[in-house]
């Protein structure tokens, strides 16, 4: 019996590994191209508004059931009812390739994640799974696709149970999330795919006057982390005035596409990885980091499908460049602790964030990030990019059974 059940789950964890890693190494190589393209034709912006009124009419046919797209998988983990339909991964992946094909400012975590839950959830009949064995499930796809997605298979494995219950960790779903999350990753490399790296450069001493400037900064990247979530909130609220919800999208690409062209803001619609990278070398103009803000939050807020994380990493990089110009730190040090740090505030996840920046840039600059970190994630309170069910307890997440986390 015992055997059985190591071999149900190993096998589980194995396919869920290749699930997950083909799904984001395709979903990358696919929107590497889009951005290509794009970047080569940029009069494409101009058909951003009937992009948005295709996605927007295709979501209102036929996919009025996934439309709330990672709040929907996080519903099924807190009651696990309904099976997370199949076609949330098509949809989402196909409204991802859109909105970076025709400019809109947009990520790719959300479309990873909501493909890894998806298909990870359809193995609950093969394999007979309970209803907390498809909550592991799908915490642990969560883990694959963002470990897949960004290359951070620790962060990747924090992430999948950190986003979801803050209380206390239920250490039953650790070890399949750390065991897929390695697996999701090494798969998507054997497809080829790779991630950009960063270089923070030197690192100085720990010492008070540096401690003083990470908490600091970590009080902006907090704030920035509220602008953030409040703009993609009330833009969300703003569109559902428009009651025919493929208007919503329209007139947001309408909107989004006449800002970008009069004003110039090309570069920073899609991932705008040029401008990260670019912010860890110089210090960056102060206001990129508000412009990212403003056009996710019309490319989301409308209605346009992708994720929010990168977008993040763009705003918290950005502004910690700019933060150079006024605090004794290197700019490096600065974009690599915004870049992390905002999406904890954002997310609520300092604890993956700062395993994310020890993945990418290093243990010997984790003092920073963990103090800008931890300062974002206390100074944006309770505001989230994912609206996870109110009681946060995981006892009560998980079928009011407390056993599952001992």
């Amino acid at each position: 019996m015992f055997v059985n059940f190591i071999f149900k789950w190993l096998l589980l964890l194995l396919l869920i590994s290749l699930l997950a890693g083909t799904l984001s190494a395709f979903f990358l190589a696919g929107l590497n191209l889009v951005t290509y393209f794009r970047d080569n034709h940029r009069h494409l912006i101009y058909f951003l508004p009937l992009a948005g009124l295709v996605v927007g009419f295709v979501y209102h046919q036929y996919g009025k059931t996934v439309e709330r797209g990672n709040n929907l998988v996080f519903d099924t983990i807190h009651s696990p009812n309904d099976v997370i339909p199949l076609k949330m991964a098509i949809l989402v992946l196909a409204g991802t390739l859109i909105t970076h094909l025709f400019g809109g400012s947009a990520g790719r975590e959300g479309t990873a994640l909501q493909m890894s839950a998806s298909a990870a959830d359809q193995l609950h009949a093969p394999f007979k799974l309970t209803a907390q064995e498809r909550t592991l499930v799908i915490i642990a796809a969560l883990s694959a696709g963002f470990a897949s997605v960004f290359g951070t298979p620790i962060a990747g494995a924090i992430f999948g149970i950190e986003v979801l219950l803050i209380a206390k960790f239920p250490y039953k779903a650790l070890l399949p999330s750390v065991i897929v999350a390695y697996g999701a990753d090494y798969v998507a490399k054997l497809w080829g795919t790779t991630h950009v790296s960063y270089n923070i450069g030197i690192i100085p001493s720990v010492n008070a006057y540096g401690v003083g400037s990470a908490a600091v900064a970590g009080i902006f990247f907090g704030l920035s982390s509220i602008l953030f979530v409040f703009l993609i909130h009330n833009v969300s609220n703003l569109g559902k005035l428009i009651k025919y919800p493929p208007f919503r999208p329209l007139i947001g690409g309408a909107i989004l596409s006449v800002v970008v062209i009069v004003f110039g803001l090309y570069k920073y619609v899609g991932l705008g990885i040029p401008v990260i990278s670019e912010a860890f070398r110089s210090s960056i103009a102060p206001e990129s980091f508000l412009l990212k803000i403003i056009l996710t939050a019309l490319t989301l807020g409308f209605g346009f499908k992708g994720g929010e994380v990168t977008p993040l990493f763009f705003i918290g990089a950005t502004l910690g460049s700019a933060l150079a110009m006024f605090l004794p730190l290197p700019v490096g040090l600065l974009a690599g602790m915004g870049f992390v740090a905002v999406f904890a505030g954002a997310a609520k996840t300092p604890v993956a964030c700062i395993a994310m920046s020890a993945e990418l840039f290093g243990l010997s600059a984790c003092v920073y990030v963990s103090i800008a970190c931890i300062g974002a994630y206390f100074i944006s309170g309770s505001l989230s990019i994912y609206n996870v069910p109110e009681n946060r307890d995981p006892r009560h997440f998980l079928f009011g059974s407390p056993a599952l986390f001992y």
